[in-house]
């Protein structure tokens, strides 16, 4: 048995470890624990047969979603995968993870991003604690290239800042979860604190060590390793964490003095072995028992305000700025905020090895799971797209260049069936009847699912008879006129048409089809007579205006741009409400007093009705993951169409509202006699 996934490696902070969408992976958590580890190659100490790299800095998982609270933006649960042993702890959070939260899920399309920095409000699942993630977009994109060094990683990279906004008992209800700020274990002061994580923290002094020690030399001692987990199993139960036996929490944190007022030096532990740098929810806790007062990190009193604190470790130092409010045994951690970095390392498929999977799974294969164990059993044949339009059209082109990447990530091919007629009918019908399993798919668009059906009866309901499964994209609508014609602007081919008496022609897709709606639209607004010509799809429409057998047209600029380029034809304007970075120069119709004519092609995926919930999220998952690769960004941007991705309920949405507006814009234009109102 094979599973494969997407996936996404990224450097976080001073942590490594692959990102999945919440929907990449399978359902149930059990089943998800497995996949993780085989992702990692947890069973293996050195885990050659995964993405981990022999240690727990490198054996973390970041699962992101959108957000199920009100005021987050997405969900980000951490998981702790075992080294040499078959593990998945999703208790404790991990903050250099989190650094890579936030640019993954913009990179994604979960979080649309803002020119120059985008905030994201990220949710904590493991700890139920909000975190605010301020990302570096120039341009409205995730920039990984900047200036801002951390230690522990080398080069330099864009900065992202962690504002922590209520970290302080996120996971035990107390930020001194026994009630004591300083509570003696065997004989040992200890300070049991939970800031951003559970910490179990100790006087380096009293273990007569400086707290200066490399890890290297800390984990060579054998003795002082033994005796800090019999003090940490004791601290998780005081904690109220019960048996932390197979539990990374509480983490233990050796503390010494720092070189300065306003430092403290730390000792963070994996808790088995020391961190070759430092964790930055471990900074959270260690800066706040540095700030309070009563505990064994306890610095000098503070004032409310704001205050910089350094924690320093073994490969350098965090920064971390806390607000601070009240004073003495009163006083409260309000913020912490601190500066990460992270790089996405490579983006692609991942495939499952057999071995970590239950043998009942392995013995049954793929096509015949067990029902609820959790593994998406689709798809399971080739994925057939059907496209309502001849080959060569922007619709056809469109599809195929989805099809390219879209079958590797369902790991099965995925084929473009041309099936023109009718003005979409064929298709549609074709696909409305098809079996539900979201094996056949519809490429519909604004002529199939809007314009069409509010202009005839058709056989084939938009709404009822499909499942939508998401947005692919939109493109403007332009009219264009063969180069030789003698016109240059709406004036000149107003004037034109006028003076033709009736003989000049438009060229139409079909009925229904944004050229012939336009069409009869612009004759509406301007008083002109054009006669409509008629072809099977836009390809073979538009090439005949090139060829200056038909006079007008109202094409997409996807389908419009190669004869624009060629300067076959020529834009006259667009049929939208603003102009076109692409044609800043070509104004739209209502600037040249022609209002009334504002078309925005859009393009979507459908299943038949009744598809399977599970299947439609599986598929929605993949298209978005295919629009959002920047070679397919890249490639519609070109072609003349801007990606644009959706949830399923989002492009119903959709529907509802182009079936409101074509219906009331063909009675108000008269394009249809028998709904006209009285």
């Amino acid at each position: 048995m094979t599973i494969s996934l997407p996936c996404v490696l990224m450097r976080a902070g001073t942590s490594r470890g692959p990102f999945f969408l919440r929907d990449w992976l399978p359902e149930s958590d059990e089943a998800r624990d497995q996949a993780l580890i085989g992702a990692i190659g947890a069973s293996d100490p050195l885990q050659l047969d995964g993405l981990g790299g022999g240690s727990t800095l490198n054996s973390k998982v970041a699962i992101v979603s959108k957000s199920t609270q009100a005021d987050c933006d997405i969900d980000y649960l951490f998981a702790q995968v075992g080294v040499g042993h078959q593990s998945v702890d999703t208790r404790p959070n991990c903050g250099n993870m989190l650094s890579g939260v936030a640019p993954f899920a913009i990179d994604q399309g979960l979080i649309p991003a803002q020119d120059g920095t985008t905030k994201v409000r990220v949710f904590n699942v493991n700890t139920k604690s909000r975190i605010e993630v301020t990302v570096c977009t120039p341009g409205g994109k995730v920039s990984y290239e900047g200036d801002a060094r951390i230690d522990g990683v080398a080069g330099t990279a864009a900065p992202v800042l962690l504002n922590f906004l209520d970290a302080w008992g996120a996971v035990t209800g107390k930020v001194f979860p026994t009630g004591n700020r300083i509570d003696m274990i065997d004989g040992m002061e200890v300070t049991c604190i939970d800031a951003a994580m559970p910490l179990m923290m100790l006087r380096a002094k009293d273990f007569d060590l400086t707290g200066r020690e490399r890890p290297a030399e800390l984990d060579a001692n054998r003795e002082f390793l033994d005796r800090l987990e019999k003090l940490r199993l004791q601290a998780g139960q005081l904690m109220g964490l019960g048996d932390v036996s197979n539990s990374v929490v509480p983490k233990p944190v050796l503390v010494s003095e720092g070189d300065s007022a306003n430092s403290i030096t730390s000792r963070y532990f994996t808790p088995h072995k020391c961190h070759a740098s430092h964790a930055v929810t471990g900074a959270i806790g260690v800066a706040t028992a540095f700030s309070l007062p009563g505990t064994v990190a306890s610095g000098n009193a503070m004032a409310p305000g704001r205050h910089g604190l350094v924690v320093l470790h073994p490969a350098g130092q965090i920064d971390v700025e806390v607000e601070l409010e009240g004073e003495g045994d009163e006083a409260v951690l309000t913020s912490a905020a601190l500066v990460r970095t992270a790089r996405k390392i490579m983006q692609g498929i991942l495939h499952l090895p057999d071995y970590v999977f239950p043998p009942a799974l392995k013995d049954a294969g793929a096509s015949s799971l067990p029902p609820g164990h959790g593994f998406r059993t689709f798809p399971q044949r080739e994925v057939r797209i059907i496209v309502p339009t001849s080959a060569g059209g922007g619709n056809d082109t469109m599809a195929r260049t989805i099809t390219r990447k879209l079958g590797p990530i369902l790991g099965q091919s995925v084929v473009v069936d041309n099936r023109a007629g009718a003005n979409g009918s064929v298709a549609c019908e074709y696909v409305a009847a098809s079996q539900a399993d979201g094996h056949t798919l519809m490429f519909g668009y604004i002529a199939t699912h809007g314009i069409n059906p509010a202009l005839q009866k058709l056989r084939y309901d938009p709404m009822a008879d499909f499942s939508p499964v998401g947005l692919i994209g939109f493109s403007p609508t332009l009219l264009v006129v063969p180069s030789e014609l003698p016109v240059n602007n709406i004036q000149d081919l107003v004037r034109y048409l006028k003076e033709s008496g009736g003989r000049a022609s438009y060229a139409s897709a079909g009925v229904g089809t944004v050229p012939h709606f336009a069409g009869e639209l612009f004759k509406l607004q301007t008083g002109t007579q054009m006669q409509r010509v008629d072809f099977s799809g836009a390809s073979p429409a538009i090439g005949e205006v090139a060829n200056g057998l038909v006079e007008v047209m109202f094409p997409s600029l996807f389908t419009a741009q190669p004869y624009l380029r060629s300067g076959k034809l020529k834009a006259l304007a667009v049929a939208g409400k603003a102009r076109l970075n692409a044609l800043p120069n070509v104004p739209t119709l209502l600037e040249a007093g022609v209002p009334g004519v504002e078309l925005t092609q859009w393009y979507a995926l459908f299943a038949p009705a009744k598809t399977p919930a599970s299947v439609v999220k599986h598929l929605n998952s993949a298209l978005n993951h295919v629009l959002n690769d920047s070679d397919i960004v890249a490639r519609m941007q070109a072609d003349g169409a801007n990606v644009q991705t959706s949830s399923p309920g989002e492009l119903h949405d959709l529907l509802m509202n182009e079936n409101e507006k074509w219906q009331r814009v063909v009675i108000q234009a008269g394009l249809r006699p028998d709904l006209i109102a009285d």
